[in-house]
């Protein structure tokens, strides 16, 4: 199922017109991000501030804390990239914000910071969709893949494979029909009594584990498409803690971790290497916050180096959420239509908000 039209525009070298500087404006969750991009120099600027030390008394995201801590960070984190790029406000040709899918009290704070800036410079605004930019951020880095991809977008919220054959160009091949590769991290840690976030602890866990120890399932490994499941992964997880004593071993959490990363990357690894043949194209790009994941990138690797295929990951800063790829997607769009940004500054936002309903730029 094709997202757009087969006409929208692809982002090469030849459709780009006039120079122009965005900003971009991340606010969809539990992370602040405000970048700089110019489509000439590149990335400018970026500021980000993370709110895990605030979360992590709770056990996860508070959607109304997040919301405040969105209000008092953006405009000090706008001071920062303006300093850091030593870049006029004034300079700045357009505003673009991620208007969705995300938390709604997270989002209305950046929509409204963006819109009031548009208002006040009399610059144009323009919402992007924050899958598209975690899509779109692997172009960020130094050596950027061309067109067209396979991409894995792999995050707490989301776990798709997707054809990439340009901006705007999205085709689903695949997707979780449950629980997201990163939120069966999660789940599964907390089961295991790990801090929040739970899947960078799980994976450093598992560096210490015993392959051996679990063999947990594969879900859909063999399912001859491309979708996902990890509801029943994390359920295995919970049987085996249940079925512990009342207090397992730090060797014996460091074996289930190290069973359950291992089950998580190998179904992961196999339904791209599947995209991979089935699309006949030679470039896989990893996209999203799990995209990070040692274990996963290891995997990928090895696979992309015996099946002869190129693996591209967004720089390490670019994985989770950031003003930089919400500024990057702004600016591909504008470039392709410079049309889409208005300055009608009423907005609204979209907390739910499927890839496919995307418009063309």
């Amino acid at each position: 199922m094709a997202f757009l039209p087969a006409g929208a525009m692809a982002y090469t070298p030849s459709h780009l017109e006039a120079n122009m500087i965005v900003l971009g404006v991340e606010s969809s969750c539990d992370e602040t991000g405000l970048a700089l991009y110019d489509t000439e120099r590149g990335l400018l600027a970026h500021a980000l501030h993370s709110q895990i030390a605030m979360h992590q008394e709770y056990g996860g995201v508070v959607p109304e804390l997040a919301s405040r801590d969105h209000i008092r960070r953006a405009l000090p984190l706008l001071t920062e990239v303006l300093t850091k790029s030593d870049v006029d406000k004034q300079a700045i040709d357009a505003i673009a914000y991620t208007q969705g899918p995300g938390l709604a009290g997270a989002l209305l704070v950046g929509a409204s910071v963006a819109c009031g800036l548009g208002m006040a410079l009399d610059k144009p605004v323009l919402g992007v969709h924050h899958l598209e930019g975690h899509l779109l951020s692997p172009l960020l880095a130094s050596k950027p893949p061309e067109f067209p991809f396979i991409a894995l977008l792999v995050s707490g919220g989301h776990t798709q494979l997707m054809r990439v054959d340009g901006v705007g160009r999205y085709q689903l091949l695949g997707e979780t029909l449950d629980d997201a590769a990163g939120e069966a991290f999660d789940k599964s840690a907390k089961l295991l009594g790990l801090s929040y976030p739970g899947g960078p602890a799980i994976s450093r866990m598992a560096e210490f584990g015993d392959p051996a120890a679990y063999q947990f399932p594969r879900p859909m490994l063999h399912s001859k498409d491309l979708n996902f499941s990890f509801s029943g992964l994390k359920t295995a997880v919970l049987t085996v803690v249940k079925n512990h004593p009342a207090n397992i071993c730090e060797q014996d959490k460091a074996n289930i971790a190290r069973g359950f990363v291992d089950a998580i990357v190998a179904v992961l690894t196999a339904k791209c290497v599947t995209a991979m043949k089935e699309s006949g194209l030679k470039r896989l790009v990893i996209a999203g916050g799990v995209g990070a994941n040692l274990q996963l990138r290891a995997s990928l690797n090895a696979a992309a180096a015996k099946k002869r295929f190129q693996v591209y990951y967004p720089e390490l800063e670019f994985c989770t959420d950031n003003g930089a790829m919400i500024a990057f997607a702004g600016a591909m769009r504008l470039k392709n239509n410079p049309g889409l940004a208005t300055r009608d500054y009423g907005f609204n936002v979209r907390p739910r908000w499927p890839l496919q309903e995307l418009v063309a730029a």
